[in-house]
């Protein structure tokens, strides 16, 4: 789990785009099932509100366990990335502090869309040894982003 402070711009259709065309190429690497969801304002802790949305999008559901999701408040300025159980079991302890540390050199650079995209494009290339990518392979959960409160 990882969270963060930045400062926060909305995004334009092109970035939308490109992070859902990331949020694609990283679930063709692995079998693990990347979210990202994004309001406005976090109420409460952070990482109490990123598990709550997994919970709610029922990422916690997945065959292996192995669902991701990327919280982003941008009013609130606030980041985190929550794994789930099957993910956690095998990754070492601060996998996701780094993942974290990365998309957020980004972010203080302007650079959102890429930042989310390189996170994403990390974890898969983490996961796909774990979760290797299966030509049969089911996607789980929709690829889209999410827009929760006040769709930015």
């Amino acid at each position: 789990m990882g969270e963060g402070d930045f400062q926060m711009k909305r995004f334009s259709r092109e970035e939308k785009e490109k992070i859902t065309a990331a949020i694609k190429q990283a679930e063709r690497q692995t079998s693990a099932e990347i979210r990202l969801f994004i309001e406005d304002r976090c109420r409460g802790n952070v990482l109490d509100r990123t598990a709550t949305i997994f919970e709610k999008l029922k990422m916690h559901r997945t065959a292996k366990r192995n669902g991701v999701l990327f919280y982003l408040a941008t009013k609130d300025h606030n980041f985190a990335i929550l794994g789930d159980a099957g993910i956690n079991a095998l990754v070492k302890s601060n996998f996701w502090e780094e993942i974290k540390e990365i998309v957020l050199d980004y972010f203080k650079k302007g650079e959102y869309s890429e930042g989310l995209s390189m996170g994403m494009a990390l974890v898969a290339d983490t996961l796909k040894e774990y979760f290797p990518y299966d030509v049969g392979d089911k996607n789980e959960l929709p690829d889209e982003i999410v827009f929760g409160r006040k769709d930015t």
